[in-house]
């Protein structure tokens, strides 16, 4: 049996037609939403799922959640993942909630700040930049260290072919190069990133693409019409300004004008690597 958050219900609810996602549900009190990024599910949050209501899903076409096939392009649009957050959370009897995303559940808290932003009270934001920025930043052989974003924007057929060939492979890559503590990913937990990921290639692969392509038409719409995160946003991040030349702070506060901009030590999975940083930073989000 895989591994599971300690004390946590675990729930299947629909929020779409045909779509239901697996949550962890835990705690009493004001509701936060916790989003896992790439490769990983849920259960990236097991050290920081404390206090309040929280809720940990799989996103759609991750871990235990449904994957439906991408037959326009807009299954896996952040907008629709917000939106399938939105109705989880009201599902659950919550209209309005802080929410917390890592990664690609960064950029779908991202959207659903904008796209909702009555049902989002705090957003938090981990190691990620917003989908049409982080395209303007890598520039040259810099880029490379985003190779797997370029990798599945190509049209489908290659990518899922590739990567379905070694799954492993390719997703342990990333487990092993993004993290600067491999204690933070023991064995059980990392065996069960892989599997759920070896088991996902397909909506994986399509939600990258939509990186590529819907949700940049998306986030420029809301550059063009001055659309804004009007709620309090916390951003944790590597130092990727320093690595990739850009002012990290300043992109986000371009989007963001009630911004605390934190830089951290620890590698890409700080949920696992530095709970308790990312702990306090949701404390302090939650108080502001």
């Amino acid at each position: 049996m895989q591994p599971r958050i300690n004390g946590f219900d675990y729930q299947r609810v629909t929020v779409a037609d045909g779509v239901t996602l697996t949550a962890a549900v835990g705690g009493s009190g004001p509701p936060v939403v916790l989003l896992h990024g790439f490769p990983q599910t849920h259960l990236m949050w097991r050290h920081v799922a404390a206090d309040h209501t929280v809720i940990c899903p799989d996103l759609r076409g991750y871990g235990d959640s449904d994957k439906p096939l991408d037959s326009d392009g807009t299954a896996y649009a952040k907008r629709t993942m917000a939106a399938d957050v939105v109705a989880l959370a009201g599902a659950l009897g919550h209209g309005r909630f802080a929410l917390a995303g890592h990664d690609r559940g960064a950029l779908v808290a991202f959207r659903a700040g904008l796209d909702h932003p009555a049902a989002i009270s705090r957003l938090a934001l981990l190691d990620v930049l917003p989908t049409l920025d982080v395209w303007d930043v890598l520039h040259g052989a810099s880029a490379a260290v985003a190779f797997h974003l370029y990798l599945m924007a190509q049209p489908p057929g290659l990518p899922e072919e590739l990567i379905s060939a070694s799954p492993d492979a390719f997703f342990n890559h990333f487990l092993d190069v993004w993290t600067r503590d491999p204690d933070a990913l023991p064995a059980e937990v990392r065996a069960t990133y892989l599997r759920a990921s070896r088991n996902a290639v397909t909506s994986i692969v399509a939600d990258y693409r939509a990186s590529a392509g819907i949700d940049v038409v998306h986030d420029a719409a809301d550059r063009a019409a001055g659309n804004l995160l009007r709620m309090p946003v916390t951003v944790l991040a590597q130092d990727w300004g320093a690595a990739l030349g850009y002012d990290a702070a300043g992109v986000w506060r371009a989007w963001a004008p009630d911004l605390e901009h934190q830089t951290v030590t620890c590698g890409h999975f700080m949920a696992e690597e530095a709970p308790t940083v990312v702990v306090r930073a949701l404390r302090d989000l939650l108080l502001r």
